[in-house]
């Protein structure tokens, strides 16, 4: 027999063969702890009495739900963990991919976390920035768009990629957290896709990305409260304005959002120009948002 239960958006379907079960108790869903690295999971409780036996199927339900909490893959590389040869795994990233998205060789501009030399002042920002009219206050990036972490990104950009995305927001959490704790965050906001694109992709990996952001901040996760009106192209622009103009009007804050007064955290997995981000910044902020600071997972 098949049972269904749903957790937010994943649907997770665990199949007992060779055996019946017998009633279901009941199904929970919650986030699981920390040692589950965050994932949601569906937990089955079941009345023995009520079974009058534990079976294959129960052994292999079980065996589904020890897999879903604790992959045997790296979700970068995919080393498989029970050979060993991985290391501890951390938010199921092995050692090396973990130690490489979480090492950023590069000092970056606080204002728009590009890469920058290590001796530049960026006290008013830095040479790509400066004199520039981003609608965010500042940036923070876990990496640049390079090596481990742009496979990370790349990964994340199908429909299997939720799983990575969610937890790459921890690893966010985790490395940046001296950067993000103390800024006085109230809401964690995701730069949202066009539905149609949405519908194509099957979710948005900025939202992923943000519900490990607002889990380790502790704050509030306003998945929805931006909405993208315009569905813009992808094609590079050839400038600046351009660029500005290719997303200008794109956004809009849904009706009933609490912003105003507002610090957001705006999140993204990408910042290329930073075009996207300030028009999504700049329309946060005409509701009333005190202050958005972007957290890119890499910098191009």
């Amino acid at each position: 027999m098949v049972k269904r239960a749903i957790c937010s958006r994943w649907a997770i379907v665990s199949r007992v063969m060779g055996a019946t079960v017998g009633k279901i108790a009941s199904v929970h869903c919650l986030w699981a702890p920390a040692a589950a690295a965050s994932l949601r999971v569906v937990i089955v409780t079941t009345s023995l009495r009520e079974c009058g036996m534990v079976g294959t199927g129960l052994r292999a339900l079980a065996r589904g739900v020890v897999e879903l909490v604790f992959p045997n893959r790296c979700g970068v590389c995919e080393t498989d963990r029970a050979d060993g040869t991985g290391g501890e795994f951390r938010h199921n990233l092995c050692a090396a991919c973990h130690r490489a998205v979480t090492t950023d060789p590069h000092p970056a501009c606080p204002f728009c976390a590009m890469t920058v030399g290590p001796h530049t002042d960026t006290s008013i920002g830095c040479a790509a920035c400066r004199g520039s009219s981003f609608g965010f206050d500042a940036a923070v990036r876990l990496g640049p768009y390079d090596g481990r972490l742009r496979d990370a990104v790349l990964r994340m950009k199908s429909m299997a990629g939720e799983g990575l995305a969610e937890q790459m927001g921890g690893v966010f959490w985790e490395a940046q957290r001296s950067n993000l704790s103390n800024r006085g965050f109230d809401v964690v906001v995701p730069v949202p896709l066009h539905w149609s694109r949405r519908f194509t992709r099957g979710y948005n990996q900025a939202e992923a990305i943000g519900r490990g952001l607002a889990l380790g901040l502790g704050i509030a996760f306003a998945k929805s409260a931006l909405v993208r009106v315009r569905n813009t192209p992808q094609r590079a622009q050839p400038t600046a304005t351009a660029r500005r103009e290719n997303v200008k009007g794109a956004f809009r804050v849904r009706r009933g959002a609490s912003i105003a007064g507002k610090g957001v955290l705006l999140v993204d997995d990408v910042m290329t120009t930073g075009s996207t981000a300030s028009e999504a910044a700049r329309t946060l902020k005409s509701a009333g948002a005190a202050t958005v600071v972007v957290a890119t997972l890499a910098r191009r």
